[in-house]
């Protein structure tokens, strides 16, 4: 199925859409650079933990993996919003099996 065809069938509701929770994670997660991202804010929480800035270094911890968890959640609406955009990506996650579009028979 093409993009465009893609497109029409999910705007007229005659697609199933299923977005592979863990797929959608691991693909939104390099393409942030998450761990590259996480690793200094919670070293940085462990640190001023350490210095005697518990409460804040604590914040700042925690506000890390908040922010992990919030990417995962949001993982599986971005690879369908995007895909709904962009042929490229569409391709892409169609192909890495991260999305799996069925006709509905009705």
């Amino acid at each position: 199925m093409t993009h465009e065809e893609f497109v029409a069938a999910y705007a007229r509701g005659a697609v199933e859409v299923r977005v592979d929770r863990e797929g959608a994670a691991r693909l939104l997660s390099g393409r942030m650079l998450l761990p590259f991202f996480l690793l200094p804010v919670l070293g940085l929480g462990v640190g001023l933990a350490l210095a005697g800035w518990l409460a804040l270094g604590i914040i700042v911890f925690l506000a890390g993996l908040v922010f992990r968890y919030a990417v995962r959640a949001s993982s599986q609406g971005f690879v369908l919003t995007r895909a709904l955009q962009d042929p490229a990506f569409y391709d892409q996650v169609r192909s890495a099996g991260v999305l799996v579009v069925e006709v509905r028979t009705r």
